[in-house]
C-alpha cells in the first residue's frame, strides 16, 4: 500500500499559515469561506478577491464546501426549494471563478429515513422527487462548468443510499464525498457499518474525504490518532479505490493539522 498524498480545509485567512505544506508539495486545499449566507451574499466579492489572494501560486487541487445550513436538498416547502438551488448555483459560481473544481454538499439521508423508508407507499420516489428539483439545475450548472459536487454522508446509516441516488442523475458532474468523523459517528450512533466500508460501497465514485477523528460521542473534528477511528483500514480501502478522490484534514483547531499529518505518516498511510 503506497501512502497517499493529503491536505487540508482551510479558509483564506488560515492559509498563510500552512503555505508551504501545502503549496510546496502541492496538495489539495479545500476553501470553506462559501459555506454561509455572508459568503454568497454581502461578503461575496470581497470573499472571492480574498481567496483568489491567498491561493496565488497554488498548483493542487481545489475545492469549496458549499452552503447546507437550513438549506436541505430534501426541502419539502414548495417555496423554499428554489432558494436552496439559488444558493446551490451562487457557491458554483464562487468555484468557478476562484478556479475549484469541486463542490461538497450535504447529504438528505439520515436516521429517520433509514428507519421510515418503508413505512409509506413511495416514500423513496416523493423524497427523490424533491431532491431533483432541486438539484437538477444545479448538476446541469456543474456540468456547463467543469465542476464536480461531491455529497457528504451527514447522517447517513446505509450509504449505499447516497450512492443510488448519485446514480439516478447519471451525470459525472455529482460524486461521492465521505466524512470519516460522520461515518463513525453514525456506527456509534446508529448501528452504520465502519469507515472503510463507507470507503468500499463508494468505490469509484468516491472524489473527496474529509479526515478528521472523533470520539463516537459527538462530531469533534480531532486530529486523526485523538479518537477512535482505524485508520490503516481506512486507508488500505482509499488505496483501493481508482479515483483519486480529493483528502483533507478537516480538523476544528487548524494548528493540529502538522500533528494529524504526523500520526498518518508515522503509521505510513501518507505524504
Amino acid at each position: 500500500m503506497q501512502p497517499l498524498k493529503i491536505g487540508a480545509c482551510l479558509t483564506a485567512a488560515e492559509i498563510a499559515d500552512h503555505r508551504d505544506w501545502l503549496f510546496d508539495a502541492d496538495r489539495d486545499i479545500e476553501l470553506q469561506d462559501f459555506g454561509s449566507h455572508r459568503g454568497l451574499t454581502s461578503e461575496f466579492e470581497d470573499r472571492i478577491i480574498a481567496a483568489k489572494k491567498a491561493l496565488a501560486g497554488h498548483q493542487g487541487r481545489l475545492g469549496i464546501h458549499g452552503p447546507y445550513e437550513g438549506l436541505d436538498m430534501d426541502n419539502k416547502d414548495a417555496e423554499v426549494r428554489p432558494l436552496i438551488t439559488a444558493r446551490y448555483l451562487k457557491a458554483l459560481e464562487a468555484a468557478d471563478q476562484i478556479g475549484a473544481r469541486q463542490m461538497v454538499l450535504h447529504s438528505p439521508y439520515t436516521r429517520w429515513y433509514q428507519w421510515n423508508r418503508l413505512a409509506k407507499p413511495n416514500y423513496d420516489e416523493t423524497k427523490l422527487a424533491r431532491i431533483h428539483t432541486v438539484m437538477d439545475p444545479v448538476v446541469a450548472a456543474a456540468e456547463d462548468k467543469g465542476i464536480t459536487l461531491v455529497i457528504e454522508n451527514i447522517l447517513d446509516v446505509n450509504p449505499a443510499s447516497r450512492r443510488m441516488m448519485v446514480d439516478t442523475f447519471d451525470s459525472d458532474a455529482i460524486a461521492l464525498s465521505i466524512d470519516t468523523g460522520h461515518a463513525h459517528l453514525a456506527r456509534r450512533m446508529s448501528a452504520a457499518p465502519p469507515v472503510d466500508y463507507f470507503v468500499r460501497d463508494a468505490g469509484d465514485q468516491l472524489k473527496h474525504v474529509h479526515l478528521q477523528d472523533l470520539d463516537g460521542h459527538a462530531d469533534r473534528h480531532w486530529a486523526p490518532g485523538e479518537g477512535e477511528i482505524h485508520w490503516p483500514e481506512v486507508f488500505r480501502a482509499l488505496s483501493e479505490c481508482n479515483s483519486e478522490p480529493h483528502l483533507v484534514l478537516e480538523l476544528r483547531r487548524k494548528a493540529d493539522i502538522p500533528k494529524g499529518f504526523d500520526y498518518l505518516c508515522k503509521l505510513g498511510l501518507v505524504l
